[in-house]
């Protein structure tokens, strides 16, 4: 029983020991880093008969610690974009350089450019449209309900929409159409865009169905 405990108090004791490591090492660079920096540029600063005064070396204290945070948080800003971008770019170029992945990254990386956070509002909604003849529907995305130089040579009030290709809806075709011919849809623009990718194979509930009926293709 005895063994039990000490083998326990052994364990917490290296525990709170891991757990105080980071902070210690931490306390330790930062006092390193105060120490030296201030002892060394302190005597350019102030002359020696100034170096006694207690309020000039509290405020040189603080001017220092104040240096070496912001010297520590331009070096993390250093690391997390130029060196972060510097391995982002690394790590492409050898993805580049793997055939068939290269080929699945490409098409990864342009959809999440074009319809990544900067473009979230490029498209206002999802609609339908006769495309690319009478009869026969497509999913597109209504761009702009604007008044153009185009729109102000046709009669009528005609809306831009862009039908994306599919797989791959970073191309595509811009259409100026009427506004009778357009379909707006409920689906949001996020539900329209995993239909384009999987081809019309998932397939958004509509609107009024049961929660997990309907929803996904074959």
């Amino acid at each position: 029983m005895r063994e039990t405990r000490i083998a326990s108090l052994r364990t917490a004791f290296f525990s709170g020991l891991i757990l105080l490591s980071p902070i210690a090492v931490t306390w330790m660079v930062f006092s390193w880093l105060v120490d030296n920096l201030g002892g060394k540029i302190r005597p350019i600063v102030f002359p020696d008969s100034m170096l006694a005064h207690p309020t000039l070396q509290f405020a040189w204290n603080v001017a220092t610690m104040m240096i070496v945070l912001l010297l520590i948080t331009g070096l993390g800003w250093l690391s997390r974009y130029v060196l972060g971008q510097f391995f982002a770019g690394l790590t492409e170029k050898v993805i580049q350089s793997i055939p068939g992945i290269s080929a699945i990254y490409n098409t990864v990386k342009q959809v999440v450019d074009t319809f990544g956070s900067q473009n979230k509002n490029m498209f206002s909604k999802v609609v339908m449209v006769e495309f690319p003849r009478k009869g026969v529907w497509t999913l597109a995305f209504l761009t702009s309900k604007q008044r153009g130089e185009p729109q102000a040579q046709l009669p009528g009030e005609y809306w831009t929409v862009f039908v994306p290709t599919s797989p791959n809806p970073t191309g595509g075709y811009v259409l100026m159409m009427p506004r009778e011919e357009i379909i707006e849809l409920e689906m949001s623009v996020g539900d329209g865009m995993k239909m384009v990718i999987s081809g019309g194979a998932v397939l958004p509930p509509a609107p009024g169905t049961p929660p997990g009926v309907g929803g996904q293709g074959i």
